[in-house]
């Protein structure tokens, strides 16, 4: 009997023993976050980090109290958001005072409140690729002048993905990829009234969200491991040749770079200075079989057995969380605990119902309880507004999602 197989039945008892004591049974599905695990898996990417900060990716958690958690490990700094709205609740609240939008913005409304609060614009970085951008902050200042209203940080977005014989593998995020039009855009900011060129970031989405060590796919998995290693080596020389020249321009208060699946190789490059990270807190199932951590499952969701089609299949209720990008199975959510049980080929992850077959189908009941693994980080709780936070065999507090504060980002 592996390890694996024992672990994961008493994560089922145990998640189960902390549903079971509460005083009212909870609505599926029932979103839960180990503590224990998230705090393991936090000290984990202190660790690979390398002494160089890591800054939270709100959109791999979307929990604010596990965002607060996390910011207070030592070697955690900062938010990286997803939205400027978020941004401003986030420093509102008191959650972090140092935060960097990862993506531009053109909320006007959001930036109209940026441009009014000289604290926010203290507090918050909003990210650009484009002179666009610039002219989109300009229209929200009161009256429209570039004058009014705070003077705004900002960072540039650049391009990190592998060119590789006229091919491009990585996010399609950026049009910055040439050192000339990284330098051109930076002087335009640096020349600008009412903005601060104050950062840059560069996310190899490539490397640090792409899994490398599948059991099944060995020939896929030593092909991608090589496509990673000629990324970070292309990348580096690009960080360090626009890193000289944009030196040339002003001094840059950051460097953001890396994701939960990169962090030991970008830490290690000298451009970056501080490491993102949100998925490596929770670890949904995407995030399994990589070479370069062991993972620790932290946030399940739990889904009651209401059918039994035969005595060898369970049905739950509901179940269809289907993961954001390109369709596939490496979307679905992952039948957890009990071990053993899978989803059918057919009917998949449904709106309304899940059946599941293998071993342990036989013996579940009307009633009990599932625990699947969601494929993404952050998207499980856009399903639910309460999070269960387990140590042990205890549910030791409920606390709100985004949802749950009724926060629509």
């Amino acid at each position: 009997m592996s390890h694996d197989f024992v672990a994961r039945n008493r994560l089922w008892s145990r998640l189960d023993a902390a549903v079971a004591a509460l005083p009212d049974p909870p609505a599926t599905p029932i979103a839960v976050v180990d503590l224990d695990a998230f705090d393991a898996n936090a000290a984990d990417l202190v660790r690979r980090a390398g002494g160089k900060p890591v800054r939270v990716a709100s959109k791999s958690i979307r929990v604010p109290a596990l965002i607060a958690r996390a910011l207070a490990h030592d070697g955690f700094e900062g938010v990286l958001a997803y939205a400027l709205a978020e941004a401003l609740w986030l420093h509102e609240t008191g959650v972090s005072n140092d935060i960097v939008v990862a993506y531009p913005t053109v909320d006007v409304s959001a930036l109209r409140r940026l441009t009014a609060s000289p604290e926010a614009a203290a507090a918050i970085t909003v990210m650009v690729d484009d002179p666009a951008h610039l002219a989109v902050i300009d229209d929200a200042r009161p009256g429209g002048a570039v004058a009014g209203g705070a003077e705004i940080r900002v960072a540039l977005d650049l391009d990190a993905g592998l060119r590789l014989g006229g091919q491009h593998i990585g996010p399609k995020r950026s049009p910055l990829f040439d050192t000339a039009d990284v330098v051109a855009l930076a002087r335009l900011v640096h020349e600008r009234d009412g903005v601060r060129l104050v950062g840059v970031m560069t996310y190899e989405g490539q490397v640090a969200g792409v899994q490398d060590d599948v059991p099944d796919q060995r020939t896929r998995s030593l092909l991608v491991r090589r496509l990673k290693q000629a990324s970070m080596a292309q990348l580096e020389v690009r960080r360090r040749e626009i890193s000289e020249a944009l030196s040339q321009v002003t001094g840059l208060e950051f460097w953001n770079g890396g994701g939960s699946g990169s962090v030991e190789v970008t830490a290690a490059d000298p451009a970056v200075t501080e490491i993102a990270a949100g998925s490596g807190l929770l670890v949904p199932g995407i995030f399994d079989h990589y070479a370069s951590f062991e993972p620790r499952p932290a946030a399940y969701f739990g889904l009651r057995v209401t059918r039994k089609p035969t005595p060898a299949m369970a049905t739950v209720h509901g179940g269809g969380l289907i993961a954001s990008g390109a369709t596939g199975e490496d979307r679905s959510p992952v039948p957890w605990a009990p071990p053993g049980l899978h989803l059918t080929g057919l009917e998949g992850a449904g709106e309304v119902q899940t059946p599941l077959t293998g071993h342990p189908a036989a013996l579940l009941r009307i009633g009990d309880l599932v625990w699947f693994r969601h494929a993404k980080s952050g998207e499980l709780f856009e399903h639910v507004r309460d999070v269960h936070l387990v140590t042990g065999e205890a549910v030791t507090e409920v606390v709100p999602s985004y949802r749950g504060c009724d926060l629509a980002f």
